[in-house]
């Protein structure tokens, strides 16, 4: 007996039904797993650079994680481009070249180079700054101490962050520096106030050599501290010149500033 047409496309689609069941399911996951392993090979072919494409894995943070770790990074390249050229010989662009990204990517978190100063100033060089005041606040009966910190804090500070040294005596101990500018009017000068007030009152009491001026401390430390730093590549490539380390920086200003040049007095006991 003949089948009818209505049968028959039972039939077929029962089948197409079956076909479907017995057919592995795709892994979804799996496919977008193995589409991220591509793409920094596609990249490559393309000419990019690996290394700067997000490629999402399990347990890594994305987004707003990953977006602070590019702001960092354009952070960290234009401290050390400042340090190394100068703030007004550094474009944006420049900067984020360093940093390994496109210009866009810069315009993205800084849309200008005296908002980009600002940032710095807050996040990087504001508490490195007020770091440095410490001293005077943990130390303010003993001069001595409280100098000798100072000291101390300047040369680690140096160690921690390679472009303070060249930055803070391109920038800031400059006159026309454009960094010592901007934080002036971010901050004024109430800290060198305050410090230059404990050091008059250290005089008065008697605690601190009387023939010394105020105004000078600072850039005496400086003089001390960071401006071997800073300049450490000329003398360190020197054969005839011996070279210390930081830590040696740091004794030969505390030695210094406490005993001054000549010999060291026998103790009276």
């Amino acid at each position: 007996m003949a089948k009818s047409p209505s049968a028959g496309k039972k039939e077929s689609g029962v089948e197409a039904s079956a076909s479907k069941a017995a057919a592995p399911r795709i892994d979804r996951s799996a496919k977008r797993r193995a589409s991220a392993a591509a793409e920094p090979v596609a990249a490559a072919a393309r000419g990019g650079r690996p290394q700067d494409v997000a490629v999402r894995r399990p347990g890594r943070p994305s987004g707003a994680t990953r977006g602070a770790e590019q702001r960092s990074r354009l952070l960290d390249a234009a401290l050390q481009l400042f340090a190394r050229q100068g703030i007004v010989d550094t474009t944006l662009g420049e900067i984020a070249r360093e940093a390994g990204f496109t210009p866009a990517m810069m315009h993205y978190y800084f849309k200008t180079r005296d908002q980009l100063l600002d940032v710095l100033i807050d996040e990087r060089i504001g508490p490195l700054r007020a770091s440095l005041g410490v001293p005077f606040q943990e130390h303010a009966d003993d001069p001595v101490a409280a100098i000798t910190q100072l000291a101390q804090r300047m040369v680690r500070a140096a160690v921690a962050h390679p472009w303070f040294p060249s930055l803070w005596v391109r920038e800031v101990i400059s006159d026309s520096g454009l960094l010592r500018q901007r934080m002036h009017e971010r901050f004024g000068n109430a800290n060198q106030k305050m410090s230059l007030a404990a050091i008059e009152r250290w005089q008065n009491e008697g605690r601190l050599n009387a023939a010394l001026e105020p105004s000078l401390m600072f850039i005496t430390l400086l003089g001390l501290t960071v401006l071997p730093l800073a300049t450490s590549k000329l003398w360190r490539a020197d054969p005839r010149h011996r070279q210390p380390g930081e830590e040696a920086v740091a004794r030969h200003a505390v030695a210094l500033l406490t005993q001054g040049i000549g010999p060291k007095k026998a103790s009276s006991d």
